[in-house]
């Protein structure tokens, strides 16, 4: 998909204000858009109603989840102990005005195993995004949540956002799976 034609979806944020979480200066908005549109859409994370693709293409460092294009999922996913969680409850990528009229009217909530989960509300100009069509840089804004290490066995996810009239929610459920014995 062109970054012209990008719309809202689940991502993520660009500064990590959760230690041990993602570097501050790592941008995760860009990381994420380019791990969202790395898949056709026959396997994309994004558009997956089970959770079958969740494990398409993930980073080393850490581990994203996504949202949906609009509408609600179950999906279910297994995640390698050790790894940070990233996931936008809403997002977009556009120009500067299109964030501030897409912020202005976002909102979101993340539960995980019954208690909420505060998101960073992130808005940031120059993300570097690749996707089939090339690499360019865009501006990028959303609800994030940015998660430590997840003890082993199972929990539950619940994310929810929208924006204007866009809704989006996704109910996981989470298996943290042991690392392998040496």
């Amino acid at each position: 998909m062109a970054l012209a034609a990008l719309a809202p979806a689940c991502g993520l944020t660009p500064e990590s204000r959760s230690p041990g979480v993602v570097p501050p200066e790592t941008s995760v908005q860009g990381r994420w858009w380019t791990w969202a549109y790395s898949a056709d859409d026959d396997a994309s994370p994004v558009q997956d109603t089970t959770g079958e693709f969740c494990d398409h293409a993930q980073p080393d460092d850490l581990w994203f989840l996504a949202g949906t294009y609009g509408g609600t999922v179950r999906r279910s996913c297994r995640i390698p102990a050790g790894r940070p969680l990233a996931f936008p409850l809403v997002n977009l990528l556009g120009d500067a005005a299109d964030c501030a009229t897409f912020m202005a009217t976002a909102k979101g909530k993340a539960v995980l195993d019954g208690k909420p989960v505060e998101p960073e509300r992130l808005d940031e100009a120059g993300v570097t995004v690749t996707d089939s069509a090339g690499t360019g840089t865009t501006h990028a804004c959303g609800l994030w949540v940015r998660l430590a290490p997840l003890p082993t066995g199972p929990h539950t996810l619940t994310i929810r956002g929208s924006s204007g009239t866009f809704r989006t929610g996704v109910d996981y459920r989470l298996v943290v799976e042991p690392a392998p014995q040496a």
